[in-house]
C-alpha cells in the first residue's frame, strides 16, 4: 500500500511506519488464524462432538431425573403385595441370570465370549448415549401410559 503524502510535512516518521507495519502484521495474523481455523476440519469436527456429547450428558441428566420422578410416583401407587411380587421377580430374575452367565461361561465358544466381551465394553465406554436413549424410551413409555389412563 503506497501513501502519498499530500504535502511535504505529512510525511510519516519512521516510527510511525515501523507502527503501521507492526499493526498490519498483527492485522494479517489474525486472518491467517482465522482462515487457518475454518480449514481445521478435525479440529471443528471434535469441538462439535464435544458440543454435542455435552448437550447429550445434560439431556441424559434430565431425562434421569424425569424417569427418577416417574418412577418414585409409580411406587408411591403400588400396593404392598405388588411390590413384595416385584421384589420376588427381580430375585428370580437375578438367580436366573447368573445361573445363565455361568452357563454361558461352559459352553459358549471362545471367539463368541470375546466378541460379546467387546461388545459389552463398547456399550459401557459409550454408557451416557445409551443412558440417554434409555431415558427417552421410558419417558415415551410413560407418557403413552398417563395418556392412555
Amino acid at each position: 500500500m503506497t501513501h502519498t503524502p499530500a504535502d511535504p510535512q505529512s510525511t510519516p516518521s519512521p516510527e510511525q511506519l515501523r507502527e503501521h507495519v507492526e499493526q498490519t502484521r498483527h492485522e494479517l495474523g489474525q486472518t491467517v488464524q482465522a482462515l487457518t481455523d475454518k480449514t481445521d476440519v478435525k479440529a471443528r469436527a471434535q469441538q462439535k462432538a464435544g458440543q454435542l456429547k455435552e448437550q447429550a450428558v445434560v439431556k441424559a441428566d434430565e431425562l434421569r431425573a424425569q424417569a427418577a420422578k416417574a418412577t418414585s410416583q409409580v411406587q408411591h401407587k403400588l400396593p404392598d403385595s405388588v411390590k413384595d411380587k416385584a421384589a420376588q421377580a427381580a430375585g428370580q430374575v437375578r438367580a436366573t441370570a447368573a445361573r445363565a452367565g455361568r452357563m454361558w461361561e461352559e459352553k459358549a465358544p471362545a471367539p463368541l465370549r470375546q466378541k460379546t466381551a467387546q461388545s459389552a465394553q463398547l456399550a459401557r465406554d459409550n454408557r451416557t448415549v445409551l443412558l440417554v436413549v434409555a431415558a427417552g424410551v421410558t419417558v415415551l413409555w410413560l407418557a403413552g401410559r398417563r395418556k392412555k389412563g
